[in-house]
Protein backbone atom coordinates (compact mmCIF):
# COMPACT_ATOMS: atom_id res chain seq x y z
CA UNK A 1 0.00 0.00 0.00
CA UNK A 2 3.01 2.61 1.12
CA UNK A 3 4.42 1.33 -2.46
CA UNK A 4 1.41 2.64 -4.10
CA UNK A 5 1.10 5.91 -2.69
CA UNK A 6 4.91 6.77 -3.22
CA UNK A 7 4.72 5.42 -7.21
CA UNK A 8 0.76 7.30 -7.59
CA UNK A 9 2.80 10.57 -5.33
CA UNK A 10 5.62 10.45 -8.02
CA UNK A 11 3.69 10.08 -10.64
CA UNK A 12 1.45 13.33 -10.12
CA UNK A 13 5.24 15.27 -9.23
CA UNK A 14 6.99 14.52 -12.18
CA UNK A 15 4.87 16.26 -14.47
CA UNK A 16 5.51 19.36 -12.58
CA UNK A 17 9.28 18.95 -12.56
CA UNK A 18 11.01 21.66 -15.01
CA UNK A 19 13.63 21.54 -17.17
CA UNK A 20 15.52 24.27 -14.54
CA UNK A 21 15.09 21.33 -11.34
CA UNK A 22 17.22 18.99 -13.18
CA UNK A 23 20.19 22.07 -13.81
CA UNK A 24 19.68 23.16 -10.25
CA UNK A 25 20.11 19.15 -9.32
CA UNK A 26 23.13 19.36 -11.15
CA UNK A 27 24.32 21.78 -9.70
CA UNK A 28 23.53 20.96 -6.19
CA UNK A 29 25.68 17.93 -7.35
CA UNK A 30 28.21 19.57 -8.47
CA UNK A 31 28.62 21.77 -5.32
CA UNK A 32 28.74 19.16 -3.39
CA UNK A 33 31.71 17.65 -4.97
CA UNK A 34 33.50 20.02 -4.70
CA UNK A 35 32.73 20.61 -0.64
CA UNK A 36 34.07 16.86 -0.39
CA UNK A 37 37.27 18.61 -2.20
CA UNK A 38 37.95 20.89 0.30
CA UNK A 39 37.20 19.35 2.59
CA UNK A 40 39.53 16.56 2.18
CA UNK A 41 42.21 15.83 5.19
CA UNK A 42 41.07 18.25 7.20
CA UNK A 43 39.15 15.91 9.86
CA UNK A 44 39.61 12.27 10.90
CA UNK A 45 36.40 11.75 9.64
CA UNK A 46 35.46 8.58 7.63
CA UNK A 47 36.46 8.61 4.08
CA UNK A 48 37.73 12.33 4.35
CA UNK A 49 41.66 11.50 4.81
CA UNK A 50 41.34 9.66 1.53
CA UNK A 51 40.50 12.60 -0.34
CA UNK A 52 43.92 13.86 -1.09
CA UNK A 53 45.80 15.67 -3.68
CA UNK A 54 49.38 14.04 -2.80
CA UNK A 55 50.52 11.43 -0.49
CA UNK A 56 54.15 11.10 0.64
CA UNK A 57 55.62 8.23 2.53
CA UNK A 58 58.63 6.17 3.35
CA UNK A 59 58.95 2.70 1.72
CA UNK A 60 62.37 0.37 0.98
CA UNK A 61 62.37 -0.31 -2.67
CA UNK A 62 65.34 -0.69 -4.91
CA UNK A 63 66.69 2.55 -6.50
CA UNK A 64 65.94 3.95 -10.21
CA UNK A 65 69.63 4.46 -11.39
CA UNK A 66 70.43 6.83 -14.21
CA UNK A 67 73.90 7.80 -15.31
CA UNK A 68 72.72 11.48 -14.89
CA UNK A 69 73.18 10.91 -11.10
CA UNK A 70 76.58 12.01 -10.15
CA UNK A 71 76.42 9.89 -6.96
CA UNK A 72 74.36 7.14 -7.03
CA UNK A 73 75.30 6.32 -3.78
CA UNK A 74 73.59 8.63 -1.93
CA UNK A 75 70.44 6.28 -2.21
CA UNK A 76 72.11 4.02 0.75
CA UNK A 77 72.43 6.73 2.86
CA UNK A 78 69.27 8.00 2.48
CA UNK A 79 67.87 4.28 3.06
CA UNK A 80 70.45 4.18 6.53
CA UNK A 81 68.72 7.47 7.63
CA UNK A 82 65.17 6.11 6.87
CA UNK A 83 65.89 2.99 8.45
CA UNK A 84 62.55 1.44 9.58
CA UNK A 85 60.15 4.29 9.19
CA UNK A 86 57.03 3.75 7.70
CA UNK A 87 55.48 7.24 8.23
CA UNK A 88 52.82 8.49 5.58
CA UNK A 89 51.80 12.22 5.08
CA UNK A 90 48.49 13.21 3.07
CA UNK A 91 48.03 16.52 1.62
CA UNK A 92 44.21 18.15 1.08
CA UNK A 93 43.69 22.04 0.59
CA UNK A 94 43.07 22.89 4.32
CA UNK A 95 44.67 19.97 6.31
CA UNK A 96 47.40 17.56 6.29
CA UNK A 97 46.68 14.09 7.29
CA UNK A 98 49.64 11.44 9.30
CA UNK A 99 49.80 8.45 9.58
CA UNK A 100 52.92 7.44 11.69
CA UNK A 101 52.78 3.62 12.23
CA UNK A 102 50.35 2.62 10.08
CA UNK A 103 47.54 2.81 12.41
CA UNK A 104 44.79 5.37 11.91
CA UNK A 105 45.72 8.75 10.74
CA UNK A 106 45.78 12.25 12.82
CA UNK A 107 44.78 15.08 10.76
CA UNK A 108 45.05 18.77 11.41
CA UNK A 109 45.69 22.11 9.98
CA UNK A 110 48.50 22.65 11.75
CA UNK A 111 51.85 21.13 10.98
CA UNK A 112 53.57 22.19 13.82
CA UNK A 113 51.09 20.00 16.05
CA UNK A 114 51.65 17.06 13.96
CA UNK A 115 55.02 17.03 14.12
CA UNK A 116 55.08 17.38 18.42
CA UNK A 117 53.35 13.86 18.04
CA UNK A 118 55.75 12.00 16.00
CA UNK A 119 59.51 10.93 16.62
CA UNK A 120 62.52 11.43 14.47
CA UNK A 121 62.82 8.05 13.67
CA UNK A 122 59.30 7.92 12.32
CA UNK A 123 60.43 11.05 9.74
CA UNK A 124 63.47 11.50 9.96
CA UNK A 125 63.53 13.36 6.18
CA UNK A 126 61.03 15.63 7.73
CA UNK A 127 57.77 14.63 5.18
CA UNK A 128 55.75 16.67 7.18
CA UNK A 129 57.25 19.96 6.97
CA UNK A 130 57.80 18.93 2.80
CA UNK A 131 53.70 18.49 2.47
CA UNK A 132 52.95 21.89 4.61
CA UNK A 133 55.09 23.59 2.29
CA UNK A 134 53.66 22.05 -0.51
CA UNK A 135 50.53 22.98 1.03
CA UNK A 136 51.10 26.90 1.87
CA UNK A 137 53.35 27.78 -1.15
CA UNK A 138 51.32 25.25 -3.94
CA UNK A 139 47.80 24.34 -3.32
CA UNK A 140 45.47 27.82 -3.93
CA UNK A 141 41.82 26.71 -2.78
CA UNK A 142 40.19 30.61 -3.37
CA UNK A 143 38.95 29.53 -6.89
CA UNK A 144 36.84 27.05 -6.39
CA UNK A 145 35.58 28.53 -3.46
CA UNK A 146 34.62 31.36 -5.37
CA UNK A 147 33.47 28.70 -8.38
CA UNK A 148 31.32 27.28 -5.44
CA UNK A 149 29.78 30.62 -4.72
CA UNK A 150 28.98 31.79 -7.80
CA UNK A 151 27.10 28.09 -8.38
CA UNK A 152 25.14 28.60 -5.54
CA UNK A 153 24.26 32.61 -6.63
CA UNK A 154 23.18 30.37 -10.00
CA UNK A 155 21.39 27.90 -7.82
CA UNK A 156 18.69 30.43 -6.31
CA UNK A 157 18.18 32.25 -9.54
CA UNK A 158 17.62 28.83 -10.54
CA UNK A 159 15.15 28.36 -8.25
CA UNK A 160 13.26 31.77 -9.35
CA UNK A 161 12.46 30.29 -12.86
CA UNK A 162 8.33 30.07 -12.86
CA UNK A 163 7.19 26.73 -12.42
CA UNK A 164 4.17 24.54 -13.90
CA UNK A 165 0.53 26.17 -12.90
CA UNK A 166 -3.05 25.62 -13.26
CA UNK A 167 -5.16 28.15 -15.44
CA UNK A 168 -8.82 28.46 -16.57
CA UNK A 169 -8.84 29.16 -19.92
CA UNK A 170 -11.83 31.18 -21.84
CA UNK A 171 -13.73 28.14 -21.47
CA UNK A 172 -13.49 27.94 -18.20
CA UNK A 173 -11.64 24.11 -18.35
CA UNK A 174 -8.66 24.15 -16.38
CA UNK A 175 -5.09 23.69 -18.25
CA UNK A 176 -1.39 23.61 -16.98
CA UNK A 177 0.93 26.54 -17.84
CA UNK A 178 4.57 27.17 -17.60
CA UNK A 179 5.49 30.99 -18.50
CA UNK A 180 8.74 31.61 -20.13
CA UNK A 181 11.44 32.63 -17.17
CA UNK A 182 13.14 36.30 -17.52
CA UNK A 183 15.41 36.67 -20.31
CA UNK A 184 17.64 38.98 -18.26
CA UNK A 185 17.91 36.36 -14.86
CA UNK A 186 18.42 33.54 -17.33
CA UNK A 187 21.73 35.14 -18.63
CA UNK A 188 23.05 36.20 -15.16
CA UNK A 189 22.75 32.57 -14.48
CA UNK A 190 24.54 31.29 -17.51
CA UNK A 191 27.48 34.20 -17.19
CA UNK A 192 27.63 32.78 -13.36
CA UNK A 193 27.82 29.23 -13.91
CA UNK A 194 30.18 29.46 -17.07
CA UNK A 195 32.81 31.67 -14.79
CA UNK A 196 32.25 29.14 -12.17
CA UNK A 197 32.86 26.61 -14.48
CA UNK A 198 36.23 28.12 -16.01
CA UNK A 199 37.50 28.46 -12.49
CA UNK A 200 36.97 25.21 -11.25
CA UNK A 201 38.78 24.27 -14.79
CA UNK A 202 41.57 26.28 -13.85
CA UNK A 203 41.84 24.83 -10.02
CA UNK A 204 41.70 21.28 -11.86
CA UNK A 205 44.21 21.96 -13.61
CA UNK A 206 46.46 23.58 -11.41
CA UNK A 207 46.06 20.88 -8.94
CA UNK A 208 46.23 18.15 -11.34
CA UNK A 209 49.71 19.56 -13.15
CA UNK A 210 50.90 20.62 -9.31
CA UNK A 211 50.59 17.38 -7.57
CA UNK A 212 51.93 15.13 -10.71
CA UNK A 213 55.53 17.20 -10.36
CA UNK A 214 55.78 17.65 -6.91
CA UNK A 215 55.17 13.71 -6.73
CA UNK A 216 57.65 12.86 -9.11
CA UNK A 217 60.29 15.60 -7.62
CA UNK A 218 59.48 14.00 -4.00
CA UNK A 219 59.75 10.47 -4.95
CA UNK A 220 63.19 11.52 -7.08
CA UNK A 221 64.91 12.84 -3.96
CA UNK A 222 63.93 9.94 -1.79
CA UNK A 223 65.02 7.35 -4.70
CA UNK A 224 64.88 4.20 -2.82
CA UNK A 225 63.09 5.42 0.28
CA UNK A 226 60.41 7.48 -0.33
CA UNK A 227 57.41 6.71 -2.24
CA UNK A 228 54.76 9.15 -3.65
CA UNK A 229 51.44 9.49 -4.88
CA UNK A 230 48.75 11.68 -6.38
CA UNK A 231 45.27 11.21 -4.86
CA UNK A 232 42.55 9.48 -7.54
CA UNK A 233 39.61 10.76 -5.36
CA UNK A 234 40.09 14.31 -5.39
CA UNK A 235 41.08 14.38 -8.69
CA UNK A 236 37.94 12.29 -9.95
CA UNK A 237 35.65 15.29 -7.54
CA UNK A 238 37.52 18.08 -9.53
CA UNK A 239 36.61 17.06 -12.93
CA UNK A 240 33.21 15.53 -11.95
CA UNK A 241 32.54 19.15 -10.77
CA UNK A 242 33.52 20.83 -13.30
CA UNK A 243 32.00 18.22 -15.79
CA UNK A 244 28.50 18.90 -14.22
CA UNK A 245 29.08 22.47 -14.07
CA UNK A 246 30.01 22.39 -18.02
CA UNK A 247 26.73 20.25 -18.25
CA UNK A 248 24.36 23.26 -16.57
CA UNK A 249 26.20 25.68 -18.51
CA UNK A 250 25.21 24.53 -22.14
CA UNK A 251 21.98 23.08 -20.77
CA UNK A 252 21.02 27.26 -20.00
CA UNK A 253 22.53 28.39 -23.05
CA UNK A 254 20.52 25.75 -25.41
CA UNK A 255 17.71 27.43 -23.00
CA UNK A 256 18.13 30.72 -23.75
CA UNK A 257 18.51 29.90 -27.49
CA UNK A 258 15.82 28.07 -27.31
CA UNK A 259 13.14 30.19 -26.35
CA UNK A 260 15.03 32.93 -28.31
CA UNK A 261 14.22 30.75 -31.16
CA UNK A 262 10.58 30.25 -29.94
CA UNK A 263 9.85 34.14 -29.76
CA UNK A 264 11.27 35.25 -33.33
CA UNK A 265 8.74 32.19 -34.92
CA UNK A 266 5.65 33.89 -32.12
CA UNK A 267 6.47 37.25 -33.72
CA UNK A 268 6.26 36.36 -37.31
Amino acid sequence: MANMRFAVGLRRLIPFLGYHHILMFLIAAGIILLSLLLAGCSSTSPGIPNIFLISLYYQNYPPVLDPAQVDPGVTTAIANIVGQAQLEVRVGYFGICVNADGGSFLCSNNASSLATQVSVDQDPLNLIWVASTFKDSIVFPYLIIVAIVLAFICFILLATFPGWHEETDERGSERDVKPFPSRPVSQVALALIFVASVFVLVSVLWQHTASVAASTIAQDLGNGSVRSGVGTTAMILGWFGFALFIIVTIGLLVMILSISLLDRLTDD
